[in-house]
Formats: structure tokens, C-alpha cells, sequence
């Protein structure tokens, strides 16, 4: 329906994409950044699915709310003090302050025009949104380190298992003929970023409790290491039995991360359907 409410929320979302487009697209265009932050362009779209698949309880009954007002207010303060700061902040923590002001803004109008029952019923999709900020540089060279131990430590396991001679030296192994670094593009942090999101949105859709929330999303961490360890031994043997190319830039190298995360997929798909069940034998129960 078109009524001032909703011209008023069209403006105010135009607003906010004119706030994060510039800092975006020049994120976006960085060859190096641009690969872990592909899932990007999807974030608003599920988070606008979801809400219009919803729109008649969400919009049930909507009011003006002063307190959304004041916390669009803050976003745009927080939007303007990130522009000051313009070059003294790297690419990618510039654009996840602007980008998480204009969120701070957007939500805040979104209550403001909307009021606290929209608000209510629409959180999901509106928490969903905070996947579009990326992360910054410090946290992401954390969870990237952690990743990049627990896949050494997986493929080293894996090595020891089918038999093949190694030595460590770190995140170098030494192997007949070839020698390999589990670096930080071997990490598997797009791949985590994906399994992640993937394990929120099916934990809104189809789990319950809290408990079996964590459980899943807490499973996506042993799954990414498992599957860089597969795709670590996978790449090292082809190189070592049939083509060195396979580790220098062979298709399943450069762009072959999904062979590997399409299991893994598969993986956190039966582990859901067992907390399912799990919590229908409950409610059984009870």
C-alpha cells in the first residue's frame, strides 16, 4: 500500500543505500577483499524475502516511535564521524563502520516509521542485516589464524593416516617432491562465512531451542577444518601422483572450493535433521 508511512520508509532506505554505496563498491572492487565478502550482495535480499513473506503480522499494526527517531539520529552521527576518519582507517574497517552506521540508521528509522510490534516481528531480518558490515581487519586475522591451525593440525592427521611420509615445520609441510603452506587463502574463511550464515538462516527456519542452536552453528568450525583438510591432501596427492599444476593453479585450486563445500553442506544438513528429530522426540515426550 502506498500511504506517507511507507514514502517516508522508501527515503529513508534510499538514504541509507547513497550512505554505504561508495565505501561498498570500493570494498567490492578490491581483488583481495572482494573474495571474502562475496556473500554480501545476498544479505539484503533474504533479509527483504523475509520480511515480505511476513509483511501482514509485521506490519499488523504500526506507529511512530520517537526512541527510532533518535536511534536513526545516532547511526547518522556515526556515520559522519567514520567519513572524518577517512584515511586513517584501512578500506575494509572504513567500510565496516560506514556500513554498520547506515545500518544503525536504517533499523532505527524502520522503528521510528514502524513502530515496536514492527520492530518485534521483523528482528530476525533486521539482526540478518549485520552480515552485510565486514568484519574487521582485527577479528578477521583472528578467526582466519584459528583456521589456519586447525586445518594444519587436520591435515597433518590426514597425511599420518593414508601413510604418506611429511615433515612440519608450521603451516609448511615437506612431502616426496613437493612442498606445501596451509596459508591464509587456504584458511577456508569464505567458506566458514558461508557455512555460518547458511546455519543461521536454517536454525531460524527449522530448529527451536537454544540448545540445538548452538549445537549446529558450534559444528560449522570442525566442518570447515575437515573439509580444508580433504581439499589440502586432495590438491597435495593429485600434485605428488598426477599433475604438480593441481597445486600451482589447476582449476580445482583456484575455483574448486565448492567440490569441497557441498559435502560439507550435506554434513550440517544431516546434522540438522538429527536435532530435528531430536526435538520432536521431546516434545513427544512431554
Amino acid at each position: 500500500m502506498i500511504n506517507s508511512r511507507n514514502i517516508l520508509f522508501v527515503i529513508l532506505t534510499l538514504a541509507a543505500i547513497v550512505m554505504i554505496y561508495e565505501p561498498m563498491a570500493a570494498l567490492l572492487s578490491n581483488r583481495m577483499l572482494s573474495d571474502y565478502y562475496s556473500h554480501i550482495a545476498l544479505i539484503p535480499i533474504v533479509s527483504a524475502y523475509l520480511i515480505a513473506s511476513n509483511r501482514r503480522e509485521i506490519f499488523a499494526r504500526c506507529e511512530y516511535r520517537l526512541t527510532g527517531a533518535l536511534i536513526s539520529l545516532l547511526g547518522m552521527a556515526g556515520y559522519w564521524w567514520g567519513r572524518t576518519l577517512e584515511g586513517n582507517l584501512s578500506l575494509n574497517d572504513h567500510t565496516s563502520l560506514l556500513t554498520f552506521a547506515a545500518l544503525v540508521f536504517w533499523v532505527g528509522g524502520f522503528f521510528w516509521i514502524y513502530g515496536r510490534n514492527a520492530l518485534r516481528s521483523a528482528l530476525f531480518p533486521l539482526v540478518f542485516l549485520i552480515f552485510m558490515v565486514p568484519i574487521p581487519e582485527e577479528i578477521m586475522n583472528r578467526i582466519i589464524y584459528i583456521l589456519q591451525v586447525g586445518s594444519t593440525e587436520v591435515t597433518y592427521l590426514f597425511f599420518n593416516l593414508i601413510g604418506i611420509p611429511v615433515a612440519r615445520e608450521g603451516f609448511i609441510f615437506h612431502l616426496p617432491g613437493v612442498s606445501i603452506e596451509v596459508a591464509k587463502q587456504c584458511s577456508g574463511i569464505r567458506s566458514s562465512l558461508g557455512l555460518f550464515i547458511t546455519g543461521v538462516l536454517a536454525c531460524h527456519f527449522f530448529l527451536k531451542s537454544n540448545l540445538s542452536k548452538g549445537i549446529l552453528l558450534a559444528a560449522i568450525y570442525p566442518l570447515t577444518i575437515f573439509k580444508n583438510g580433504v581439499r589440502i591432501v586432495t590438491l597435495t596427492l593429485l600434485a605428488i601422483y598426477v599433475d604438480e599444476g593441481f597445486l600451482t593453479g589447476g582449476f580445482l585450486h583456484r575455483s574448486g572450493g565448492f567440490v569441497f563445500y557441498i559435502p560439507a553442506l550435506a554434513i550440517m544438513g544431516v546434522i540438522l535433521m538429527g536435532l530435528r528429530r531430536g526435538e520432536r522426540n521431546k516434545l513427544k515426550g512431554s
